[in-house]
């Protein structure tokens, strides 16, 4: 779960639907997550993920006087690897499934 005021570039883009795909970290520790984003505006998020959300980062934007929106990503597939060492072994789930 993220937030992002929904008029920023970031969150239009997700908030488009479909397949996304985020990019954690820099170029030689990287965790990329391929996933399906569902968005919610503030009245619609779920209480328990609103609820996560806060406890996680400690701000709730449902507080907040700007509009935000609130992105899920589920992920589908994930990668992560430092290094070109670690390659060989970067996949950690494909079709929705953990490999490790």
């Amino acid at each position: 779960m993220a937030g992002d005021p929904d008029d920023e570039s970031d969150g239009h883009n997700l908030s488009a639907g479909g397949p996304a795909r985020l990019a954690l970290g820099d170029t030689r520790d990287v965790v990329l997550i391929d996933g399906d984003v569902e968005t919610f505006g503030l009245a619609e998020v779920p209480d328990a993920a609103a609820e996560a959300f806060l406890a996680k980062t400690g701000w709730d934007p449902r507080r907040d006087s700007a509009s935000y929106a609130f992105y899920r990503v589920r992920p589908r597939a994930v990668q992560a690897w430092h290094e070109q060492r670690e390659l060989a072994g970067r996949h950690l789930m494909r079709d929705g499934v953990w490999l490790v």
